[in-house]
């Protein structure tokens, strides 16, 4: 969340930011709240003060022999006073910060100003599109021929976008997780694997909650969400910790499988393991100082490239718009793998520098060894990653004209074969 301070300091650079980012939100209510508050706490703090001196005087007089009950009277109603203002500052607390969890991130002043996608910029492409001497086919239609991904026996079991990966899709999923994970190690990033049952106040910490309840998959009893992808609950590792910052930077990598309802897609992708409600990721998250997070931004961003590089796929880095990033994000670059089948460049991670707007609503900071208090770090992370896009993009991209599909080289020792057929 971002600072009631920097909100009431500098409105207009928020009221611009929530323009910028197509959010008709007024923040006009919260600082006066956040004034009101204020004004109740220094109002307690004068009761309190008062209290305290005229105990002590109390107690001096009670030494001396001389009646104190008119002041003891007067101090009963003082401390009436502020239990009255506690239970009302409580509740002005509670709607200041229930106002906050709904404001979006400050973008970064690098971070392209427009409506949508459409604003979005190119800043870097790797790799030539295969040019095929026959027609290309989606991934769907590969994996019928090959018999390697059930949609149908999918639907039955669980509904639409979900997919079975059967003999050598199962064996591709499972070379592509481990490969992931061992690239992400080489890297530098401890291996971590995580609860995916995850509670309230983890989802709130890194912003799914309240915004996207209708995105998440909830169980009621007891209260948990389906982890939506492995950030959440690696992020909230360090849910209200104090770190030494001699710890910092922390590089975390995780595999899960992910859970989202895609409210809202109705219509769109309803075919193949592009949009699916359950798919399997491998994700990366920072912890770092603040003065090293765009720097560590972009070497996110390199270490989710170097997946697709090794494994030979066309694709390219835009940064998104004001009116496309995330509700959490500063600054987000979308990687893009070219689909020959569908003749266009998808989505298959999005690494983002949060600032330190998840490190506030979840209460992570870190301590300077030369410096008194606390602040809070900054998180960052990155798809590195979808499974299920990447299977996607090599049987698109690795497709024969008798329907094998080639295994890229830097795969062939997890998966123990150098081609479906």
């Amino acid at each position: 969340m971002l600072d009631i301070r920097f909100i009431i300091e500098r409105p207009e650079v928020v009221r611009q930011a929530l323009r910028d980012r197509n959010y008709d939100i007024s923040i006009d209510a919260i600082i006066e709240l956040a004034l009101q508050q204020r004004s109740i706490q220094q109002e307690i703090d004068g009761l309190r003060n008062r209290r305290n001196v005229v105990s002590q005087e109390i107690g001096r007089l009670k030494k001396q022999k001389v009646d104190t009950a008119h002041l003891e009277e007067d101090m009963k109603q003082v401390s009436d006073e502020i239990r009255q203002l506690d239970e009302t500052l409580r509740t002005t607390e509670e709607k200041v910060n229930a106002a906050l969890l709904l404001i979006p991130n400050i973008p970064h002043e690098g971070v392209p100003v427009g409506v949508d996608e459409t604003a979005n910029v190119e800043v870097s492409t790797w790799g030539q599109p295969r040019a095929f001497d026959f027609e290309p086919l989606n991934h769907w239609d590969i994996a019928r021929t090959l018999n390697i991904i059930d949609f149908e026996r999918a639907a039955k079991i669980a509904g639409a976008r979900f997919s079975i990966m059967r003999g050598a899709g199962a064996a591709l999923e499972r070379a592509l997780m481990n490969f992931m994970l061992e690239h992400n190690i080489r890297r530098g990033y401890t291996e971590i694997f995580p609860p995916i049952l995850i509670n309230r106040a983890s989802m709130t910490g890194t912003g799914q909650l309240p915004k996207f309840e209708d995105e998440l998959f909830r169980v009621a009893d007891p209260e948990f969400y389906l982890a939506p992808t492995a950030e959440v609950p690696v992020t909230n590792m360090h849910r209200d910790e104090i770190l030494a910052e001699e710890e910092l930077p922390l590089y975390y990598t995780a595999y899960t499988p992910c859970f989202r309802r895609e409210a809202g897609s109705y219509g769109k992708d309803t075919r193949g393991l592009i949009r699916q409600h359950q798919f399997n990721k491998v994700e990366l998250v920072k912890f770092v100082r603040p003065e090293n997070s765009y720097q560590e931004l972009e070497a996110l961003t390199a270490d989710a490239r170097d997946i697709l590089v090794q494994l030979g796929l066309p694709h390219r880095v835009v940064v998104l718009s004001t009116g496309d990033i995330g509700f959490s994000a500063s600054k987000t670059y979308d990687i893009e793998v070219w689909l020959p089948g569908q003749n266009r460049y998808r989505e298959i991670s999005s690494c983002s520098n949060f600032e330190d707007f998840q490190a506030r609503r979840a209460n992570i900071r870190f301590r300077k060894a030369d410096k008194k208090g606390t602040q809070f770090v900054h998180t960052l992370n990155g798809s590195a990653l979808a499974i299920g896009r990447t299977v996607a993009a090599i049987l698109e991209n690795y497709q024969q004209r008798d329907g094998s599909v080639v295994i890229p080289d830097a795969l062939r020792p997890y998966m123990g074969a150098e081609s479906i057929k």
